[in-house]
């Protein structure tokens, strides 16, 4: 047991499923622009690629070969575009998703996806740390409560990210 005990609520599994019209919009949006579409999938293979997340969790991880691992069948994806795997928060560590960007020229990236307030906010700050001007989902972003989602809109939107919803994407893409 840590000395340092951390009492929360374990959070409901969230699915994609309350926001799969908003992310397959933003898909579309971006495919029409020409704007490369990365998908991540956060899956563990071994307690050797737990770390933290092993202890934070108690051992209940998203483990590779389960649904909960894959992703949703609902998502408008191609076979052409990148799945990028990843065992921790963020999309950055370990995954070679930084090189692959800026192989592709990117310097800008739209964050959507599930959990709002720990893959999506924690891929957003490393993606700001590492030069890339982030775009952050209102509305094609979820988590457990909106006060979470809430929270961690006002912290992109305080020094990380410019916010954005499907709206102003199409509208910013049309100009």
């Amino acid at each position: 047991m840590c000395p340092f005990s951390h009492r929360r609520a374990k959070p409901l599994l969230i699915h994609g499923h309350p926001i799969l019209q908003n992310l397959n919009t933003t898909i579309n949006l971006c495919r029409s622009a020409s704007i490369p579409v990365i998908f991540t999938r956060h899956c563990h293979k071994s307690p050797s690629d737990y770390g933290m997340l092993g202890e934070w969790w108690s051992g209940d991880l998203v483990m590779d070969g389960t649904v909960d691992a894959e992703l949703m069948e609902e998502l408008d994806r191609n076979g052409e575009e990148l799945v990028v795997e990843k065992n921790t928060y963020s999309a950055f560590r370990n995954t070679g998703l930084e090189e692959r960007l800026v192989e592709m020229g990117v310097k800008e990236v739209i964050v959507t996806g599930v959990m709002t307030n720990l893959c999506c906010e924690t891929s957003s700050r490393d993606a700001f740390v590492r030069g890339f001007r982030v775009f952050f989902s209102t509305d094609a972003t979820a988590t457990s409560s909106l006060d979470l989602h809430e929270a961690t809109l006002k912290n992109m939107a305080y020094g990380f990210a410019y916010l954005l919803d499907r709206q102003r994407l199409k509208q910013a893409l049309s100009a």
